[in-house]
């Protein structure tokens, strides 16, 4: 199998880096070879946060170039326009709706972009955009947006029902099992 890149991407705080180890989690157990890389940038500032995943027979290095994105996960949807230069021509977006106003925002230099989604799909990106943070809402926390945002990437994935759970259960600490296990399935759902 020739190897497959998926982009995760954000603002730090909001999950991404379980997001990542779970879906290697999900990789590794079907038996592919798994590169994870977490690129930080200024997280704990409210800052940008990458993670590539690789997969295939062989994976080599760990980085992703422009263009070699077969999906790009995000958690902010000015993320998920940030890094629409990484998504292959046939790459598909999942993207959270919600808007995070990054630091140049706040100061006032400069204002939160509009129509971004609408902006995306002009560029001919196929993007499944959605709001996330209500469905983690639903599931009885915020914190499980990275769980509704797997759930909806699964759709774009031939794995089973009970490979994703699998990989929950090796992932997610005992006492959140269920309400993450319920995000996913809103997600998934939706």
């Amino acid at each position: 199998m020739d190897t497959k890149n998926i982009m995760i991407v954000g603002v730090g705080g909001q999950g991404s880096l379980l997001a990542s180890k779970l879906l290697g989690r999900l990789l590794l157990d079907a038996g592919y070879d798994v590169k994870v890389s977490e690129v930080h940038g200024m997280s704990q500032r409210g800052g940008s946060v990458v993670t590539y995943v690789r997969y295939g027979d062989h994976v080599a290095s760990p980085v992703i170039d422009r263009g070699e994105a077969d999906a790009i996960v995000s958690f902010e949807l000015l993320e998920a326009a940030r890094w629409l230069s990484y998504l292959k021509p046939d790459g598909q977006i999942v993207t959270n709706t919600q808007q995070i106003d990054p630091m140049p925002v706040v100061t006032g230099a400069a204002v939160y972009p509009e129509n971004l989604v609408e902006k995306m799909l002009a560029a001919d990106a196929k993007v499944d955009a959605m709001d996330c943070v209500a469905l983690a809402e639903q599931a009885g926390t915020v914190k499980a947006v990275n769980l509704v945002l797997l759930g909806r990437l699964s759709h774009y994935f031939d794995f089973s029902m009970d490979a994703w759970m699998a990989a929950i259960e090796s992932c997610v600490p005992p006492k959140f099992l269920e309400i993450n296990k319920k995000a996913f399935e809103l997600g998934r759902n939706s």
